[in-house]
């Protein structure tokens, strides 16, 4: 059976709720899909917590090389990773005090999103972030 999301009301406090968004495969290149969602969201009131061991910096806030290393609270983490990649950062998720995982769109995976419910995480995939948020909370 195929992954189901929350319903939208959750999807919307998740949104109205989360202040620091860490950010898994944010990269430093305008062009890139991560960026430019992640400025928009950064544009719209969040915190962005760039998560990618090989930038020093991303929209002018500090790069970390993994979940683990953030020195801070998280509320959500936001991946923009390929879906086998998945278990590996839930695991690590797990670790961190966020209790949101949320994984773009195109990007899902069972045994990770059963890990973290596991967990009582809340857990969204294969959806983006910038549009549930426009659509959501206009």
């Amino acid at each position: 059976m195929a992954y189901q999301n929350p319903d939208q009301d959750t999807i919307r406090r998740v949104l109205e709720e989360s202040k620091t968004i860490a950010v898994v495969g944010l990269s430093d290149k305008a062009h890139r899909t991560s960026y430019q969602i992640s400025k928009v969201m950064q544009e719209a009131g969040y915190r962005i917590i760039p998560v990618n061991p090989n930038v020093d910096e991303v929209l002018g806030e500090k790069s970390y090389p993994n979940l683990k290393a953030i020195d801070e609270p998280i509320d959500l983490i936001n991946v923009f990773r390929r879906s086998e990649f998945l278990p590996e950062i839930a695991r690590e998720a797990a670790e961190t005090d966020a209790d949101i995982f949320w994984a773009q769109q195109g990007v899902e995976n069972e045994e990770a999103a059963k890990f973290l419910k596991e967990r009582d995480f809340t857990v969204i995939m294969d959806m983006c972030i910038k549009v549930a948020h426009a659509v959501l909370l206009r």
